[in-house]
């Protein structure tokens, strides 16, 4: 979910709590809350303990990658798509990674703040027969 909407919808969980049944419906409306973020973190480290089994900067076909990336998408969506995690391009002011498939073809994925802004893809030069 994003923060936008998350962090006013905790706020409103919060005060609906304690309006229809005082401090025991904000301690219920907390917990709540509490829980919630609690299932992102799980969610976010499981994503990351997958993607760091798998080597870096790989992928299984970057033609694919390359179709199904859009802009908005996260670091974790993308880590969702790829199974990896990416080779770093750039130092960290700028979020630039890389993933490569076994043919030799790379997509190169653009973050500005933690969301895809730009993507490109990469052919491996055609090899003479």
């Amino acid at each position: 979910m994003d923060a936008r909407w998350g962090w006013p919808l905790a706020a409103l969980a919060l005060v609906a709590g304690y309006l229809q049944w005082g401090w025991q419906g904000l301690l219920f409306a907390g917990t709540v809350v509490v829980f919630w973020l609690l299932l992102q973190f799980s969610r976010s480290v499981r994503a990351l303990g997958e993607a760091g089994k798998a080597p870096l900067g790989s992928v299984a076909n970057a033609v694919m990658l390359h179709a199904k990336l859009r802009k908005g998408l996260t670091l974790l969506e993308v880590l969702r798509i790829t199974g990896s995690l990416g080779d770093r391009m750039a130092e960290p002011p700028e979020e630039r990674f890389r993933w490569t498939d076994a043919a030799g073809d790379s997509v190169e994925v653009l973050l500005k703040r933690g969301k895809v802004a730009e993507w490109q893809l990469h052919r491996a030069a055609a090899s003479d027969a």
